[in-house]
């Protein structure tokens, strides 16, 4: 059962929301009427999705969104009496997911929800990709280096090095990375030693 988080601050519209989002299936695990209380409440609450208004007391839904957004905490849907250019492009902005115009039905909350949840998920593995292969790009820099250092210290080829500092990595059971920043810091050990 998804979890939803509901930052509005009309209390009927909240309980109709909350409603509309239980009859769905969706399990309401919080309820905030302003920005500052949602943003919050979903830092504690890690919900899968946050329904919010945009326009409410102490910070609006657009930058509530921001926030949870930069912290990668859910994605948000709003919902909002406002269709305004200016709004839809702070929300766009803002990495809002989704955005609905009341007054809403509640057949359109499943699938505003569901494509919400899908576009951060899909936003997650690019981000977890992009971390893998920053790692691996810094990796073959630092077993670049080190290769650079055996071929020169050593008398090696590349091949020969490569595989000195692979079977090194497999015979301390240390990744490569480790290995060839060992190298690299001993070789920088010995220059300043000379």
């Amino acid at each position: 059962m998804k979890r939803v988080l509901i930052a509005e601050d009309e209390a009927l519209v909240r309980m109709d929301l909350k409603e509309s989002l239980e009859h769905l299936g969706y399990l309401v695990v919080g309820e905030a009427s302003d920005g500052a209380s949602a943003v919050n409440m979903a830092r504690e609450l890690r919900p899968d999705v946050v329904v919010m208004d945009i326009k409410m007391p102490q910070m609006d839904g657009i930058e509530a969104a921001r926030l949870l957004t930069q912290e990668r905490i859910a994605p948000v849907l709003l919902i909002t009496a406002y269709g305004h250019h200016e709004l839809v492009e702070r929300a766009k902005e803002a990495g809002v997911v989704g955005y609905l115009v009341k007054p809403w039905k509640e057949m359109d909350l499943a699938p505003a929800i569901e494509v919400a949840l899908a576009r951060f998920a899909e936003f997650r593995a690019l981000e977890a990709e992009m971390h893998d292969l920053q790692q691996a790009l810094e990796t073959r820099k630092v077993v670049d280096r080190a290769k650079g250092i055996l071929m020169d210290t050593q008398g090696l080829s590349e091949a020969a090095a490569f595989r000195k500092i692979q079977k090194m990595s497999m015979n301390t059971r240390k990744p490569m990375k480790e290995v060839a920043e060992a190298i690299i810091l001993a070789r920088q050990l010995e220059i300043e030693e000379d």
